[in-house]
């Protein structure tokens, strides 16, 4: 499965998970066969990185950066498309879509 933009990928640094980004871009280097792979680090505060990598780098090969080990694994989300399961007691609760209905109107605003 290829990894293309918008996947989450863990960043494992040194041979451990470093952090999660999500691919944001991924556009061809001047120096064929080279990619900028501009990541948006899930941290505090974010952080953008562009990083240029080969194909197989990409891909979750491992490679060093200063001499550090770096490698991308593709993060796969655990849930499936399955179906939601049946309600088992009726709730009186009006819903729309699947959701309950939440009235806006009416709340105390904070003084």
């Amino acid at each position: 499965m290829a990894t293309v933009m918008n996947d989450l990928v863990l960043v494992h640094v040194d041979n451990q998970p470093g952090f999660y980004a999500r691919i944001e871009d991924i556009s061809p280097d001047f120096k064929p066969g080279w990619w900028q792979v501009k990541l948006l680090v899930l941290t505090l505060p974010l952080q953008v990185y562009t990083w240029i990598l080969d194909e197989d780098q990409i891909e979750g090969a491992s490679y060093t950066m200063g001499g550090t080990p770096i490698r991308l694994e593709k993060v796969v989300s655990p849930v499936t498309d399955e179906a939601p399961p049946a309600p088992t007691r009726k709730e009186s609760t009006p819903k729309i879509g699947g959701g309950k209905v939440v009235p806006l109107f009416g709340r105390k605003k904070d003084s």
